[in-house]
């Protein structure tokens, strides 16, 4: 009886642990999905917004090539795209993924990080191709100061690029949800949690104006 209590209470204990630890990576691992497409979201986000802008400009700039003398009611817009080209996405999440070999291990899923590095990989390359060069064409035109600097710019352009790249993430996006079988209702419960603690502070706000001035006065000089 002492001999079977005391393996009862060994498989017991063990079995107990390994209950335990299975939960513990169970729930490690769903949190680091939940992390990762929540990264991806911000981006879409960023992503949608510098479309609707760029959409705008490029209609702004067909009724400007018919009517120059509308520059400047219409230059506020083509300021709000010197924002746009400011847009940075924020690569904490990417670098806890990339460079923590513990990330690979927890998330188990060879397929979901070959997804999830292509998410990063494009990223970077729209990144690269709409907001870097469109901000290096508008550094080298007079955009702000004259209606030729700006008309020699092709928003559809940049606006079809940047759709391209947002169908493309947002694919990504949607396959992961699906491979890692996460709800639509917990990325939205995550997101509020999230969202509670971050947002724009007030110095990067003055951050964001003096660069928005600063690019004025780089198309004035220029």
């Amino acid at each position: 009886m002492t001999l079977l209590a005391t393996t009862f209470s060994i498989v017991l204990t063990f079995g107990t642990s390994a209950i335990i630890e299975r939960y513990q990576n169970a729930k490690a691992k769903k949190e680091m999905v939940m992390m990762i497409i929540y990264d991806f979201d911000k981006t879409l986000a960023q992503m949608q917004l510098a479309d609707s802008i760029l959409q705008k400009a490029s209609e702004a700039e067909k009724e400007l090539a018919l009517h120059p003398e509308y520059y400047d009611s219409l230059r506020p817009l083509f300021m709000s795209v010197v924002g746009i080209t400011m847009t940075e996405f924020l690569e904490t999440t990417e670098n806890i993924f990339s460079t923590n070999i513990e990330t690979f291990n927890t998330l188990g899923n060879v397929n979901f990080v070959h997804e999830v590095s292509s998410f990063y990989n494009k990223r970077k390359f729209y990144e690269q191709t709409v907001y870097e060069d469109l901000l290096k064409e508008i550094q080298g035109s007079q955009l702000l100061v004259s209606v030729e600097g700006l008309l020699s710019i092709s928003f559809p352009l940049y606006g079809l690029y940047n759709g391209q790249g947002l169908v493309t993430l947002r694919n990504i996006r949607n396959h992961c949800v699906q491979m890692m079988k996460v709800s639509e209702k917990e990325l939205k419960e995550f997101s509020q949690q999230r969202t509670v603690t971050e947002g724009i502070s007030k110095e990067d706000s003055i951050m964001l104006e003096q660069r928005v001035q600063d690019m004025l006065e780089l198309s004035r000089m220029n």
